[in-house]
C-alpha cells in the first residue's frame, strides 16, 4: 500500500545554512539521554583492563597469569602467547604496518605504555584489581627517549618531502634583513573529556562494535583487515564522542575488545583510563625548529627557510610536517622548507589538531614578528607587503584568500591602529602589557563519501551518512545542509550517522568532514528531488536517493585551498612572578560558507583556547631513566582552566569561493594555528624579550628578564 503524501517545503535554504541553530542532540546531552561507549548497557558484559609495559625496551620473559585468573570474576588473560592471531600482513589505510593496533601478538617492547596483555573479569573493578595485580617479567634493554635538535640518525622521510624554489643562500645573502632564530615546542596530548572505550561482541557471525572514534567506517575496515573478515561482517557505530582531536581512530582497546569477545563468546568492554591515553592513542611530537627569513630594507621577503625536527617510535613512522605551513603563507624569491624525524624508543605521534600547521605557526610566525621589528615595520604591514599573488611554492592559484581582509577587520575591531610599537612601555602596577598578531591558515581538502536521503511517508526525510560528531556540532550542521539541500525546514531531516553500515564517507579529521559530507548529502539530495519531481505517492519504505562524491572529489583542478585567519591577543606580565596572563583574544577567519554560526564561532573559540594552553601551559615531560612520563594525568600535564581563558571573540569575514562546488571550508583547526605565535609575540611587545621556546612558564620569564637586564648593564 502507498500513501499519496509527498515532501513539500515548510522552510527555504536561506532559513537553515548561515543562521544560528542549537544543537540537534542538546537535550539528549545535558539531561543524560545520550549514552557514548562506555556507558552502552549490554546483558552479559564482561571487562576488559589493559595491561602496559613498565620498561621502555625489550623483552617479554614471563607473564605469571595463572595467580590473576584465581581472583574472584577473572574470565581470562589475554597475551601474546595465547592472545587470537591477527593478520600478519596487516597495512593501515595509509598502505603501511601499525603495530600499536596488531596488539598481543609479539614479545617484543618497543616503548614503556607498550599494550602486553588484557584482562577481563566480570565487573570493572575485578579487571582492574586482577591487572593491577599480573606479573609481567622483561628482559630490560637500554634506551633513549631524549629528544633534541641535531640527533643522530635524524632523516627526511618519504612521506614528508622538501619544498623548494629559488637560490636560497644566495637570496639570503643578498638580503638586508636577516632574521636567524630557533623555536621549540614540547611534546602535547589530546586529552578528549571522554576517554577511549569500546564495546565488541559477536551477533550472527557478525563482529558488532560500539567505539569512541572520528570515523565508524575507517575502524570497521581496519578490523576486518586485522582479524581477516570480510568488510560487510563488521559493523562500528558511534553515537557520540566526547572529542577526539585527532587521537580516535583504530586504537588497541577496540582491537583487543574484539579479540576478547571472540575467545570468550560475550560481549566484551574496554575503556582506557586516562594514563593509558598518554601512550596508546598518540600525541603532538616535541619540535625544534630553525627558521631563517632575508628581506629587503622595505620588508619584502627575499627568502624563507623553515627547517623543522620531530621524533617518532621506533615502530610506527609519523611525522610531524611544521615546516610545511609557510608553503602557502608569504611570497618570496626563494624557499626551502622540510620537515624530518628521528626514531626514538617512545610511543607513535600522531595527528593532533592541526598537525603541522599548530608548531609550524609557532615558529615562523614569531619570525615574521622578529623581521617586522628589525625592519621597522608594523607586524601586520610586513605580512600584507608579502601577500603572494599565487601558491608560493606551488605556482598554482589561490581558490580565494582574503587574509588582508582578517587582518583589516581585526586590526580594526582590536584597536591596532592605538598600539604603541615600542615594547615594555604599558604598565599597570606590577603588570607589564603588550598586544600581538600572528597570521593563520590549514589546508582545505576534500574527500571522497557516501550518502543515502530517504524521503518518508510522513513528510519527513531520513539522512544516513558515516558521518562523526565528535562535539563540533557537525550533526546540527549536516541537518542544516539537508534542510537547505531539500528546501525543507531542519525540523522535518531526521539525521543518522556514525554507523559504518551506511557506506565509506570521510572521517572527522583534517578539518574536511562537513566540507566533504555536506557534497555527497547534496548530490544525495539532488538525486531524491529529481525523483520526486515525477510525483506520485511514498510508498511505506520510503523513496532513497543514494551518492558517492569520489570522481567528483577526483575532478578537482588543483588549486590552493586553505583557510585563513588574522589572530590578536592582549597579555600581561607579572614582572614579579614571572605569570603571563591573557587578558583577551580575538580571532577574524575567512573559512568559506558559514554553516552554522553559532557552532562554528564554538569551533574557531575553542582552538584559540587551545592555542593559549599550548602557548603559556601544555608540557608533557618525559622521565630519561624509565622512558615514560613524569605525571601522566591531567593534574601533571597542566592545560588552560576556566581561570586561565580570558574574553575571547571568534568571528569571519566574507569569503566567496564561486567555482568550488561545496563552498565549505574546514574550520576546526584553524582556530589553534597563529595563536600562541600571537601570545608570544604579544609577550615580547609587553617585556622587550623574545620566547623562543614553548610553554611560556613563569620560571623561563623570569630567567629571560633577568639576562636582559645582565645584558642591558654590561
Amino acid at each position: 500500500m502507498t500513501t499519496t503524501t509527498t515532501p513539500t517545503a515548510t522552510g527555504t535554504a536561506a532559513e537553515a545554512v548561515g543562521t544560528a541553530h542549537t544543537r540537534v542532540e542538546g537535550v539528549a546531552k545535558v539531561t543524560g539521554a545520550a549514552r557514548y561507549a562506555g556507558e552502552v548497557p549490554h546483558p552479559g558484559l564482561a571487562h576488559g583492563w589493559l595491561v602496559l609495559s613498565t620498561v621502555a625496551r625489550g623483552r617479554i620473559r614471563a607473564v605469571r597469569s595463572e595467580p590473576v585468573l584465581a581472583m574472584p570474576g577473572v574470565l581470562a588473560v589475554l597475551h601474546h602467547e595465547n592472545a587470537p592471531r591477527l593478520n600478519a600482513g596487516y597495512t593501515n589505510a595509509f598502505g603501511v604496518p601499525d603495530p600499536i593496533v596488531q596488539v598481543f601478538q609479539r614479545d617484543r617492547v618497543p616503548y614503556s605504555g607498550w599494550p602486553v596483555a588484557l584482562v577481563v573479569a566480570e565487573t570493572p573493578e575485578q579487571a582492574r584489581e586482577a591487572a593491577e595485580a599480573l606479573v609481567v617479567e622483561y628482559d630490560e634493554e637500554p634506551h633513549d627517549v631524549e629528544f633534541a635538535a641535531g640527533l643522530p640518525g635524524v632523516y627526511t622521510a618519504e612521506s614528508a618531502p622538501a619544498g623548494t624554489k629559488g637560490d636560497l643562500e644566495a637570496e639570503l645573502a643578498a638580503s638586508a634583513v636577516v632574521v636567524d632564530a630557533e623555536y621549540s615546542t614540547p611534546e602535547e596530548h589530546h586529552s578528549p573529556m571522554e576517554p577511549h572505550a569500546a564495546l565488541a561482541r559477536w551477533d550472527g557471525g557478525r563482529l558488532e562494535v560500539i567505539d569512541s572514534n572520528q570515523g565508524s567506517r575507517f575502524v570497521a575496515d581496519e578490523l576486518a583487515k586485522l582479524f581477516s573478515l570480510d568488510p560487510e561482517s563488521v559493523r562500528v557505530r558511534s553515537e557520540h564522542v566526547g572529542g577526539g582531536f585527532g587521537s580516535k581512530g583504530t586504537r588497541p582497546h577496540s582491537v583487543a575488545a574484539a579479540m576478547a569477545a571472540t575467545v570468550l563468546h560475550r560481549p566484551v568492554r574496554v575503556v582506557m583510563t586516562r594514563r593509558q591515553m598518554f601512550s596508546l592513542v598518540g600525541y603532538r611530537s616535541p619540535t625544534a625548529q630553525r627558521v631563517r627569513l632575508g628581506a629587503d630594507t622595505d620588508g619584502r621577503l627575499r627568502a624563507v627557510e623553515h627547517r623543522a625536527e620531530s621524533l617518532t617510535s621506533t615502530v610506527h613512522e609519523f611525522v610531524e610536517r611544521s615546516a610545511e605551513y609557510g608553503r602557502a603563507m608569504y611570497g618570496s624569491d626563494a624557499h626551502h622548507s622540510v620537515s624530518r624525524v628521528v626514531r626514538l624508543d617512545v610511543p607513535t605521534p600522531s595527528w593532533m589538531r592541526a598537525p603541522g600547521e599548530a608548531p609550524g605557526s609557532f615558529a615562523l610566525e614569531s619570525a615574521v614578528d622578529e623581521l617586522a621589528e628589525k625592519c621597522g615595520l608594523d607586524p601586520i604591514e610586513l605580512r600584507l607587503r608579502n601577500e603572494p599573488d599565487v601558491g608560493p611554492v606551488s605556482g598554482l592559484p589561490f581558490s580565494s584568500r582574503n587574509l588582508a581582509g582578517c587582518f583589516e577587520e581585526g586590526a580594526r575591531r582590536f584597536g591596532w591602529a592605538d598600539r604603541d610599537p615600542s615594547p615594555g612601555v604599558r604598565r599597570e602596577g606590577r603588570w607589564l602589557l603588550g598586544t600581538g598578531t600572528a597570521a593563520a591558515t590549514f589546508p582545505m581538502l576534500s574527500a571522497p563519501s557516501t550518502a543515502a536521503v530517504t524521503a518518508e511517508p510522513d513528510g519527513t526525510f531520513t539522512v544516513r551518512i558515516t558521518a562523526s560528531d565528535i562535539g563540533t556540532g557537525a550533526r546540527t550542521a549536516l541537518t542544516l545542509i539537508a534542510a537547505d539541500a531539500l528546501e525543507t525546514a531542519p525540523e522535518r531531516i531526521r539525521m543518522r550517522i556514525a554507523d559504518s553500515d551506511f557506506g565509506p564517507a570521510m572521517i572527522a579529521g583534517g578539518s574536511m568532514g562537513t566540507r566533504s559530507w555536506a557534497w555527497a548529502i547534496r548530490v544525495a539530495a539532488a538525486g531524491l528531488r529529481e525523483r520526486l519531481v515525477l510525483g506520485g505517492g511514498i510508498p511505506p519504505e520510503g523513496i532513497t536517493a543514494r551518492s558517492d562524491t569520489s570522481r567528483a572529489v577526483g575532478a578537482l583542478p588543483p588549486m590552493e585551498r586553505h583557510t585563513f585567519g588574522a589572530q590578536f591577543a592582549e597579555v600581561a606580565v607579572d614582572v614579579t612572578s614571572g605569570e603571563v596572563r591573557v587578558r583577551r583574544m580575538l580571532g577574524i577567519f575567512a573559512a568559506g560558507r558559514i554553516v552554522n554560526p553559532l557552532t562554528a564561532r564554538g569551533q574557531f573559540v575553542g582552538g584559540m583556547v587551545w592555542g593559549l594552553s599550548m602557548a603559556l601551559h601544555e608540557e608533557a615531560v618525559r622521565d630519561r631513566a624509565t622512558g615514560g612520563h613524569v605525571g601522566a594525568d591531567l593534574a601533571g600535564y597542566h592545560f588552560a582552566a576556566h581561570a586561565d581563558v580570558p574574553q575571547i571573540e571568534a568571528d569571519w569575514v566574507d569569503d566567496p569561493d564561486p567555482d568550488d562546488p561545496v563552498g565549505i571550508k574546514g574550520i576546526g583547526e584553524i582556530g589553534v594555528v597563529g595563536a600562541a605565535a600571537a601570545i608570544a609575540n604579544a609577550v615580547w611587545h609587553a617585556t622587550g624579550v623574545r620566547h623562543r621556546h614553548l610553554p611560556i612558564r613563569p620560571d623561563r620569564v623570569l630567567l629571560a628578564g633577568a639576562a636582559a637586564a645582565g645584558d642591558a648593564g654590561a
